[in-house]
């Protein structure tokens, strides 16, 4: 019983698409239509049909009309099985001889395949087709036990006959009957399951488009995100080192020249470091250029450099490397180490822009399977100064992109503090 639940699928719901009327439906119908009529008068010269006693007409009619059922096998399946069904037992107990017209036979072996390969309800469909044999067998029981099934055929043996007349006739009967049913039963669940198999093909594979779309979005999402961190980053850094030096230089310009013009030759460093950046960043969004034509992006070994690049301005900045093995700075991923610089230079740039602060303390801890970076500073919100909060947005990202956290906010003392983190182990870096 399991087998058989399993073979017709008689848990599955699935509505075969292409259901309805279609132009073939109507052209096999009407060729098969004419196709009867045409062979039936090509036997009845033969003396085939002397055996029928319905008029011309009423051939004609029943013989056209065993092809009525071909026009809707697909959008009722059950009920033309049924239909059909009863109209080819019905001819075949009154005239016999129409119903084992070969044209007749194919007619309602297409409709019964038909119905098996498009019915939606596969217990109705199991039903219907079931009921449809067991009529079969007691139609031909009773033509070979009440009937006269048996006078077509010879009444004595054979001089080279093993089995009785009788015998040979019910069983070739039954063998060609159980044939020609099982034969449309199986044929029409393949078809139905060729047809459940290439749905479903054919859904995973616009699964897969749909997926693939989504990827690419995500993708361009990621890209634009990337690029605009990039841009906040370089511009807001640069710009804001270069207001905060020119400001010290046009202060310090009359009494102390000497310090001006050091502050003046910070700007234009900043400014040729901002513009080369700049066109690195924007070197990477254009198609066919080589790897090499692009300025490396900064990373760990460049915070000196940026620490650096505050002397003698009005914040006093200082760092401090905590590792727990020699130049376990090494072992840190590229992409990490870039988003530390970033961090580390937004929070700077956010030292500088919106802070009172005089002094900001970088403090880098490398372990093993971590890497954490803290920038903290002794001053407070300076007013009028607010921002757009794109830059913690983007801290925020990085440490998401590495599968790190990070944590901005006021320090319970006076000063600011941003904390970053990145995992190191093989957690971490499948996130890069």
């Amino acid at each position: 019983m399991r087998r058989i639940r399993e073979f017709f699928a008689l848990d599955d719901d699935w509505d075969r698409p292409g259901r309805g009327l279609r132009r073939r439906d109507v052209l096999l119908a009407l060729g098969v239509g004419v196709l009867s009529l045409l062979v039936l008068e090509l036997i009845r010269p033969l003396g085939t049909l002397e055996a029928v006693t319905a008029p011309i007409w009423v051939q004609w009619l029943v013989v056209a009309a065993s092809a009525l059922p071909l026009l809707t096998r697909r959008l009722w399946p059950l009920a033309s099985l049924i239909a059909a069904s009863v109209g080819f037992f019905a001819l075949s107990t009154r005239e016999p001889t129409l119903g084992g017209l070969l044209s007749v036979l194919v007619c309602y072996f297409i409709v019964v395949l038909g119905g098996v390969a498009w019915a939606r309800n596969r217990r109705e469909m199991l039903l219907v087709v079931s009921a449809t044999m067991l009529l079969m067998l007691l139609w031909l029981v009773w033509g070979f036990a009440v009937g006269n099934a048996l006078s077509d055929y010879p009444t004595e043996y054979q001089d080279d006959s093993v089995v009785p007349v009788w015998f040979a006739a019910v069983g070739l009967t039954f063998v060609i009957n159980a044939l020609y049913f099982a034969g449309a039963v199986l044929g029409g669940q393949v078809l139905w399951r060729n047809a459940r198999q290439r749905t479903e093909l054919e859904q995973q594979a616009a699964t897969i488009e749909e997926q693939s779309v989504e990827l690419r979005e995500q993708a361009v999402t990621e890209e634009r995100l990337r690029i605009a961190r990039e841009l906040h980053d370089v511009v807001a850094h640069h710009i804001s080192a270069i207001g905060v030096q020119a400001a010290a230089a046009r202060r310090v310009m009359d009494r102390d020249p000497q310090r001006a013009g050091s502050a003046l030759e910070q700007i234009e460093g900043s400014s040729r470091e901002a513009v080369g950046q700049m066109r690195a960043l924007l070197g990477t969004l254009r198609s066919g250029q080589s790897a090499g034509s692009t300025t490396p992006q900064p990373g760990l070994a460049q915070l000196g450099e940026l620490v650096t690049a505050h002397e003698g301005g009005p914040l006093e900045v200082s760092l401090d490397v905590i590792e727990d093995a020699p130049d376990q700075r090494d072992r840190v991923p590229v992409p990490v180490g870039q988003s530390v610089y970033r961090v580390v230079q937004e929070a700077l740039t956010n030292v500088t822009r919106h802070s009172t602060a005089q002094r900001a303390r970088v403090v880098l801890r490398v372990a093993r399977a971590r890497v954490e970076v803290e920038v903290t500073d002794d001053g407070r919100a300076r007013g009028g100064t607010e921002g757009t909060s794109l830059g913690h947005l983007g801290i925020e990202e990085r440490a998401a992109l590495h599968g790190g956290g990070a944590e901005i906010g006021p320090r319970a003392t006076d000063g600011y503090r941003v904390r970053w983190w990145a995992p190191l182990s093989d957690e971490g870096d499948r996130h890069e």
